[in-house]
């Protein structure tokens, strides 16, 4: 009888400690996934910043350059804000397989994206090589 009651208590403090395992690796995948999409945001954030800058000066200049043309600085800068109202109608109606489905399906990948090791980093560290 008592090594019944041992048996069971050992085995209650082993399926408590996988419990507990178990909690703390999906807490550190958790983690790890938050990491991966807060960061590929972040930089893709800090490349749309630079490509913003990039093209608000091409607009500038594009702006300045038809205003030359068409003899008035207001008309190059008129033209310029059409083609950007055209832009904006377009994209309205559009902005569900423009903008929506390309962000949902990438932070989808990203979050199920699981961690693979090359075999040359799992042998390396086996001591193999």
């Amino acid at each position: 009888m008592d090594t019944i009651t041992t048996n069971i208590e050992l085995l209650y403090k082993k399926a408590k400690e996988y419990a507990d395992i178990n909690i703390e690796l999906i807490k550190l995948n958790s983690i790890d996934k938050i990491a991966d999409v807060l960061s590929s945001l972040v930089s893709r954030i800090v490349i749309f910043m630079f490509v913003v800058m990039f093209v608000l000066l091409l607009n500038i200049a594009l702006s300045l350059y038809l205003g030359e043309l068409l003899g008035k600085d207001y008309l190059g800068y008129l033209v310029v804000a059409g083609i950007y109202l055209v832009l904006v109608i377009i994209i309205n109606y559009n902005k569900d397989t423009i903008i929506k489905t390309p962000i949902t399906n990438l932070v989808i990948a990203k979050l199920l994206k699981s961690k693979q090791k090359s075999k040359t980093s799992k042998t390396t560290q086996d001591g193999i090589l």
